[in-house]
């Protein structure tokens, strides 16, 4: 049963061809908001610029389907944002600038094909939890820390929504209170210390410099820069205190990790593990990993959200992740056997 998977990032598109077999026979990265001529012929700001893009680039997978033989049965499609599952729509995405979107009749008017939806975070989640570090473990919450922060709850391989849909909001989570104004309105959120954005920013109020991000505040708390180790020793025990409060409520028996911050490996997941367990008091404190397929998470969710609308059941083994979407080398035992007869043709987004 083929499928098509799209994951919808708010500055880039993430597409697969899956075969049958869960072979990622061919992938697509393309800009959300393409390059437009000076003066376009139609608005490009706002829904418009990113769903053209969509339904661009799904239409593109489906022509390398048809050159490579494949018939696909479904789509999957990943969006960030506040989501509708049930209804299919994009409530809200910022960074889109799509209000009440009808992504997946949209996607299934221009496929012609049955369109299984999910939030990108979850979906993210669904593929650590079948193909990834989530592997193994009934029930797991993924936390990806990039820019914002978020986080699935996982049992028993499916992703809990909550009663309206935004489930997981742990980025606003009130960790400081009476702190930082957040963009959500509140203060003192998670996201106001922790995230990739909070390093950077209070870094740069701190010292009067600015860096590159929070990558760079991290190499510079490891090179003995006080200001950058103070920083980064704020953000992992705001986190530990948001990851406390999750499983004192939940109980996973593992936190995955993910984002950017992931990359930081063992400078953050040991000094994290470690402000965890001293929050737990008598409670086992789960195990803490770094997430495994980075960037392609989303896109291999959405395409196993295609394949269970097909089945009815989880479809969790064979996803090849080595392509090119991948910035990080594929984790071991993830590898199908089959592989795509021909390199995708240039042209993608960096």
């Amino acid at each position: 049963m083929t499928v098509l998977a799209l994951d919808i990032g708010g500055t880039e598109l993430k597409g697969a061809v899956v075969a049958a077999d869960g072979t990622v026979v061919r992938t697509v990265r393309r800009p959300t908001r393409p390059v437009r001529p000076a003066r376009p012929a139609r608005p490009t700001c706002g829904a418009g610029t990113a769903l053209d893009a969509a339904l661009d680039c799904a239409t593109e997978l489906a022509e390398l389907a048809r050159r490579a033989g494949l018939r696909p049965r479904a789509a999957g499609v990943a969006a960030p944002g506040l989501v509708d599952e049930a209804a299919g729509t994009v409530v809200r995405a910022v960074n889109l600038d799509w209000h009440d979107v009808p992504i997946r009749d949209r996607l299934a008017e221009h496929l012609g094909l049955p369109i299984a939806f999910g939030h990108d975070v979850r979906a993210g989640g669904l593929a650590e939890a079948r193909l990834g570090a989530g592997r193994g473990s009934h029930s797991f919450v993924f936390v990806p820390v990039g820019t914002g922060i978020a986080a699935a709850v996982l049992t028993g391989g499916r992703a809990m929504t909550g009663a309206r849909g935004i489930a997981g909001e742990l980025g606003h989570l009130v960790v400081r209170p009476g702190g930082e104004r957040c963009a959500c309105g509140g203060r003192g959120c998670l996201e106001t210390v922790a995230s990739a954005a909070a390093i950077a920013r209070r870094h740069a109020r701190l010292t009067g410099m600015t860096t590159s991000g929070a990558e760079d505040v991290h190499r510079r708390a490891v090179d003995g820069e006080a200001q950058a180790g103070q920083v980064w020793a704020e953000a992992v025990e705001a986190l530990a205190d948001g990851l406390a409060a999750t499983v004192a409520l939940l109980d996973p028996e593992r936190i995955v990790i993910g984002g950017g911050l992931a990359r930081a490996g063992d400078h953050l997941l040991a000094p994290l593990a470690a402000a965890l367990t001293e929050r737990l008091a008598f409670r086992t404190a789960p195990r803490l990993v770094a997430a495994e397929l980075g960037r392609r998470a989303g896109c291999l969710g959405a395409a196993l959200l295609a394949q269970d609308l097909l089945v009815g059941d989880p479809v969790a083994e064979g996803l090849l992740t080595e392509d090119p979407l991948a910035e990080d080398p594929p984790a071991e035992g993830l590898l199908a056997t089959g592989r795509a007869a021909e390199a995708l043709p240039p042209g993608g987004a960096p």
